[in-house]
């Protein structure tokens, strides 16, 4: 009986503090917001207008842009794809598949000393090529690009 009743007073002690700092404003609940995006990149429709208006122009074929995936893959609903950049100082990576309706499928942003490595599974409406695109700090444009046929049952 003396430890429930003892329960039962901290716990209206700790609701009795709670609701007393919540009062006096001393605890405001705060809301998490998602980082700002470039609707206009994911929604184009081509692949130029979406690098064009992601930022990304005039990028040179570099073998430090690695992607790695299946050549075939019978699902093209969940297709892995690991894209890894060896070229110093890369602060961003695009992924862009070629045929989708939106080809931009994803981008991601690193701060100074992440690894800029990525693994994704991405939906390819067809057979396509996929393209990883590297920025640097110095606002240099490196990328890469790869073939995934998409058959049904994994038949070519």
């Amino acid at each position: 009986m003396d430890l429930v009743r003892r329960t039962l007073l901290k716990g209206m002690g700790s609701a009795g503090v709670l609701s007393a700092l919540l009062s006096a404003g001393l605890l405001t609940p705060t809301g998490a917001w998602a980082a700002e995006w470039n609707r206009a990149a994911f929604e184009s429709k081509d692949v130029a207008a979406a690098l064009k208006a992601f930022g990304f122009s005039g990028s040179s074929e570099s073998k430090d842009v690695v992607i790695k995936t299946k050549d075939i893959t019978e699902n093209g609903a969940f297709v892995p794809v690991e894209v890894i950049s060896n070229v110093p100082n890369t602060v961003s990576i695009a992924i862009v598949v070629e045929k989708n309706p939106f080809p931009l499928s994803v981008a991601f942003d690193f701060l100074n000393g992440a690894l800029p490595e990525v693994s994704v599974r991405l939906k390819f409406a067809q057979t396509s090529n996929v393209k990883a695109v590297a920025k640097t700090s110095d606002g240099k444009y490196f990328h890469a690009q790869r073939e995934v046929k998409t058959t049904v049952g994994g038949c070519g």
